[in-house]
């Protein structure tokens, strides 16, 4: 477990850690400003999670949601209940064919969901990155808002690379791995830092006239 020793619980949880970060980067600490209070952002964990992770995957909010709403009014949120039907049955309520087979792979994983709340950071994402169709993004994103881990950082993610190049007046939109090297800087508070970017590009959208 991180240095912390406690997990992103509550909204308490995240303003600890923002006025650390805080006090730590003055570029932090103007974000913060700029954003008020940050959310928490907590999810449930499990199977269900990761299904819905994988039906996002390059699609639009709205496309995502009424595949999640056909496999819910299917019955096909389970481990057991997907693992029941075929991939050609999935198809058949809107998944593409490689939605199909990623949801089967997952069902079939034989994940225990319990156990990676006591996982190592890296054996999360390392379990999680063997089952098709779940890259470290998404195996990242998981443990920071669905186990609640305080120093994880999804450095792959386009909207942490646009906050950071805006807020540190960068020449361009850092690559993952440049901005992995940024984010280790803020630990062991990571994944509130994510938190603060993520509101600082709502912010920054919304200040520009981007929509």
């Amino acid at each position: 477990m991180p240095e912390t020793a406690q997990l992103i619980e509550t909204d308490a949880d995240v303003a600890e850690g923002a006025a650390w970060l805080a006090g730590q980067d003055a570029r932090l600490a103007q974000a913060l400003q700029a954003t008020g209070p940050l959310p928490l952002r907590r999810r449930p964990d499990g199977f269900a999670e990761l299904l819905s992770a994988i039906l996002s995957q390059q699609v639009s909010v709205a496309s995502a949601r009424a595949l999640q709403d056909r496999l819910r009014a299917a019955g096909m949120t389970s481990e057991a209940a997907v693992r029941a039907v075929t991939q050609e049955d999935l198809r058949a309520l809107g998944l593409s064919r490689q939605k199909a087979r990623y949801a089967h792979a997952l069902a079939h994983a034989g994940i225990d969901y319990p156990a990676l709340r006591d996982a190592g950071d890296a054996d999360v994402v390392r379990i999680l990155t063997a089952v098709p169709g779940i890259g470290v993004w998404t195996a990242e994103i998981y443990a920071m808002f669905s186990l609640g881990r305080p120093d994880v950082f999804a450095a792959g993610d386009l909207a942490l690379q646009e906050a950071a190049r805006v807020l540190y007046d960068l020449p361009e939109r850092p690559k993952e791995r440049a901005l992995r090297e940024m984010a280790a800087a803020w630990s062991p508070w990571r994944s509130v830092a994510a938190r603060l970017l993520f509101a600082y590009y709502r912010h920054a959208r919304q200040r520009d006239g981007i929509t």
